[in-house]
């Protein structure tokens, strides 16, 4: 290199130095707060860094701005950098800068040409807001996700997406505003069009897919196939009984089905999954023949009877009737859901997939064990274990009663109400008077065990018989007497006193002994009519003097009205006659 030229480059001619001045005093003119330039470090110091950005005044900038994650100071002399001016100069003759700002605002200008050019843009989750989620994109910048926009579906645990990254879509962006809105949904609109139509593509009936559990309800659960959801109906999940599609999936999993039926038009697709393996009731027939002792768990209780699971996909009913050899009782009384019990087939319809079980028939028929042990006229003992309108049912042996009609029970005694006369649990005596084997009933007699006294009572209670007999009841129309045990009489209203004003509960009362006298003997309705009035009653004749006299007073103090004038004197005298007439029967009784 030569002097001259060493010269020429130290010391530049006059008109260029005015050159440079020009343009320097041209770029300073034209420098404007909020452009972005492109500047150099040229000094960092404590609190701030300072940057020659090629005008007539240097820049600064805060040295918080230049501090990383970690709270590192990561500039150097030297580094390249582009600021925003903020001001051109302030008191110390500093151009005021900021990189953060021009970094923001680029960010925002690369997102404003990702939106014009339609492309994805990267961010991350980072917080659930009001209405959606939080996510941080480009340079720091903050997007909001609406909750309607996460995915295809409602998404109810928003939370558990924070921290993950995804691709987004941008469908609103106000750069004044500062507000940027996402979508993740459209961009999987887009795929599942994109996966449906290839599925669609290659779908057919019969076919076996591969899918993922997506949706489940308690008809059944939706399979996504690829774009296309298909449904697994619960009846279709398995050849056993599911009682809801929880029990055999979640939401996730993967499964094997095969595509029963499609529909291209509506783009309906029924999925099943039991139809990939063979139908148990194939071979049913062979392994469930009728009398086979089989085991087997109880899956549910009806009214009617209990079904059981002998195999997947193969049930058998045990109806109420073939459970117990005794009354049937409630399902539930004798078996519980869940429980292993062994029964005997009694007949199968494979057809129509159904299998009569049998519970009882594991034990000995207790109506074989009681025809061979018994016939009619034998004499049981057992105890009263029901008692209805018509009659009393006693047991036999265990599973086998046998009913006494109350038309049984007494050879004179007109029975209206058996519970009169016998209580459950009651310790009876009987004769088995017949035996349906049909029909599996016990026609039992208690009075066939004694002779029947109609064989001897027109003889020994002829009419005109005078005896003594027990009053047993007593109504406003007759009362019912005891001649002796087991013999019955009735004394009509009119034949208890000669005055038939009188109501016979005023004069008779159930356990006092009266003479009567024998007035009718009817073999036919076997009955005795006895007259109390016609015999020679003195304790009757002093009742109904008293009853008279009593009738007397009352009818002398009855007041204008015809009701008793209720007057103290009277009532006490009235009251004083009561007990010095039965002061005078008691001593009449004792003699």
């Amino acid at each position: 290199m030569t002097t001259e030229t060493i010269e020429t480059q130290e010391a530049p001619p006059a008109d260029s130095f005015a050159a440079l001045f020009e343009a320097s005093t041209t770029r300073t003119d034209q420098l404007r707060e909020g452009d972005i330039v492109a500047g150099t470090v040229i000094k960092v110091g404590k609190d701030s860094v300072v940057v020659d950005i090629g005008y007539k005044s240097e820049g600064v900038i805060g040295i918080h701005e230049f501090v990383d994650e970690n709270g590192n100071i990561n500039v150097n002399a030297g580094d390249q950098v582009d600021v925003l001016v903020e001001a051109k100069e302030n008191e110390h003759g500093l151009v005021l800068l900021s990189k953060e700002k021009a970094d923001k605002l680029k960010v925002w200008d690369e997102i404003s040409a990702a939106c014009e050019r339609d492309e994805l843009i990267s961010g991350t989750i980072t917080q659930r807001v009001k209405g959606g989620l939080s996510v941080t994109i480009r340079g720091g910048v903050k997007a909001f996700l609406p909750g309607s926009q996460v995915d295809l579906r409602p998404v109810r645990n928003l939370d558990k997406l924070i921290g993950q990254t995804f691709d987004f879509k941008v469908i609103k962006f106000n750069k004044k505003r500062g507000n940027i809105v996402l979508s993740r949904r459209v961009l999987l609109e887009k795929e599942r069009d994109r996966l449906k139509a290839k599925t669609l593509e290659n779908l057919q009936e019969g076919q076996i897919v591969t899918g993922t559990i997506k949706n489940i309800t308690e008809y059944g659960a939706f399979v996504d196939l690829g774009g296309i959801d298909g449904l697994l109906h619960i009846t279709d999940m398995s050849w056993g009984r599911v009682n809801h599609p929880s029990e055999m999936f979640t939401v996730g999993d993967e499964v094997t089905v095969k595509v029963l039926k499609y529909n291209p038009e509506t783009e309906r697709v029924s999925l099943g999954l039991k139809q990939m393996q063979e139908d148990p009731w194939n071979t049913a027939a062979e392994i469930f023949k009728p009398g086979t002792r089989v085991k087997g768990k109880v899956v549910s209780l009806t009214d009617y009877g209990a079904f059981v699971e002998l195999q997947q996909g193969v049930e058998g009913l045990i109806h109420v009737s073939e459970m117990t050899w005794t009354k049937p009782k409630h399902p539930s009384k004798i078996l519980e859901i869940g429980e292993e019990i062994e029964t005997i087939v009694l007949d199968i319809d494979v057809q129509n997939k159904r299998i009569s079980l049998g519970l009882k028939q594991l034990e000995p028929d207790p109506w074989s064990i009681f025809t061979q042990k018994y016939n009619p006229g034998d004499i049981i003992q057992g105890k009263v274990r029901s008692i209805t309108d018509y009659g009393v049912f006693i047991g036999i042996e265990d599973g086998v009663d046998g009913m006494v009609h109350k038309s049984d029970l007494s050879w004179t005694q007109r029975v209206g109400n058996p519970a009169d006369v016998y209580k459950k649990g009651d310790e009876v005596e009987a004769i088995i008077l017949s035996i349906n084997h049909e029909e599996q009933k016990v026609s039992l007699g208690i009075k066939q065990l004694y002779e029947d006294p109609w064989t001897y009572i027109p003889e020994r209670y002829p009419e005109g018989t005078v005896l003594e007999v027990r009053v047993m009841t007593v109504n406003d129309y007759e009362a019912m007497v005891e001649l002796e045990q087991g013999v019955e009489g009735f004394v009509p209203r009119a034949e208890v006193s000669s005055d038939t004003s009188v109501d016979p509960g005023d004069i008779l009362k159930p356990g006092e002994i009266y003479k009567a006298v024998v007035i009718r003997v009817d073999t036919e309705d076997r009955r005795l009519l006895l007259s109390i009035k016609s015999a020679d009653n003195k304790e009757l004749d002093e009742k109904m003097k008293f009853v008279a006299e009593k009738q007397a007073t009352r009818a002398k103090s009855a007041g204008p009205s015809g009701r008793p004038s209720a007057k103290l004197g009277d009532l006490l005298k009235d009251k004083l006659g009561s007990i010095a007439a039965s002061a005078e029967q008691g001593s009449s009784e004792e003699e």
